[in-house]
């Protein structure tokens, strides 16, 4: 400003605007902080929380464990007996409990978020129990047909095969619950919090700048409706791949065992896709698994139990009769399963609202 002139003040600066119209400089922006790398938009960063909920659950096996397996040794030869069922399957099962409803407080969010809530729980979990027995029970009846399964004897008569029955459905019960809320419970919500993220990121930066507050509010609403899908079946194959894969280790198990178990995971995380919630899923797998091992007496994923109702062998080449493996070794499995995906469609209406990749 030129102090010799008395009318400077009213002049334009260089840049063509009055002084007092000057725009003010642009805020700094906060760099990236220690709390950014724990901490995301909707909480505790997903795999953040996958690494703590696995460590808390370690923890916890580890501590009990070593004098459980002092109590209850392990049995050899992939024969199980009940108490041996009951005492791993529910200390497994207390471990996921206990770290679900501890990452449910520390991530501040309702236990229900993880699959256990619902409104039809009960419905849907005896739905699944039948839906369970009668789908083992058209696989192996056509094994039977088909001279792959033959029926020997029947072993259990009167109050024997009734206590049986009840043991071993308690024990599969237990089986059920561990298997669906370890790797469909907080493991599926997270991983597809994550994933459905670093898709949305990826959206957002890709997608063309919006011409209207109409197509910004269409691009936002279509955006997340694909993080939630691809959040959910991207976690759904890893960790339903990797379930399959955990029967590795199983006495007896095949290829095609491991890839049944694999895809009849998927399915049951169409279950939870349809109903928010794990309880078809968790009928379904109870009632599969004792209609297997205690019903028809036949190996379950190559392993067989102590005190079941007949006494059957398979016959013929393996890959037809499942072999050691059991039906679920057989290529017969596979439209039997195709067939749970149609139960699935047909009676599970799509009820549920919850969005499964971001609910807090």
């Amino acid at each position: 400003m030129n102090s010799l002139d008395p009318d400077s003040a009213d002049l334009p600066d260089s840049h063509g605007l009055p002084e007092q119209d000057l725009p003010s400089p642009p805020a700094t922006e906060s760099g990236f902080t220690l709390a950014d790398l724990f901490f995301g938009d909707d909480g505790l960063r997903a795999g953040w929380g996958i690494l703590l909920f696995l460590a808390l659950r370690d923890v916890l096996a580890d501590g009990v464990t070593p004098l459980l397996s002092k109590l209850v040794p392990h049995t050899m030869g992939g024969i199980f007996h009940p108490r041996r069922l009951m005492a791993y399957e529910g200390l497994a099962l207390l471990t996921v409990i206990v770290a679900t409803g501890l990452m449910a407080r520390i991530e501040r969010r309702p236990a229900s978020a993880y699959g256990l809530g619902g409104r039809h729980r009960l419905s849907n979990f005896c739905a699944g129990l039948g839906w369970g027995v009668a789908l083992l029970s058209l696989l192996v009846f056509s094994l039977r047909a088909c001279g792959l399964l033959v029926f020997d004897e029947r072993l259990l008569f009167g109050a024997s095969a009734l206590r049986y029955a009840a043991i071993w459905g308690g024990g599969f019960l237990l089986v059920g619950l561990f298997e669906e809320t370890f790797f469909r419970g907080y493991l599926q919500f997270t991983l597809s919090r994550g994933i459905g993220g670093i898709y949305n990121w990826i959206c957002a930066n890709l997608s063309p700048v919006p011409d209207s507050d109409a197509t910004a509010s269409h691009m936002a609403g279509s955006r997340a409706t694909g993080q939630n899908a691809f959040g959910f079946w991207s976690a759904a194959l890893l960790l339903s791949f990797g379930f399959g894969f955990t029967h590795s280790s199983n006495v007896g198990e095949s290829p095609i065992g491991l890839f049944s178990a694999a895809l009849i995971a998927v399915v049951f995380c169409f279950s939870l896709w349809r109903s928010g919630s794990l309880w078809w899923a968790i009928g379904f797998h109870t009632a599969w698994d004792w209609a297997q091992s205690f019903l028809y007496g036949v190996s379950d994923s190559g392993i067989g139990i102590a005190g079941h109702l007949f006494a059957t062998h398979p016959v013929g080449r393996a890959i037809f009769s499942g072999g050691l493996t059991g039906p679920e070794g057989s290529l017969f499995i596979l439209p039997i399963i195709a067939l749970t995906v149609v139960v699935i469609h047909l009676t599970l209406p799509r009820e549920s609202s919850v969005d499964l990749s971001t609910e807090r």
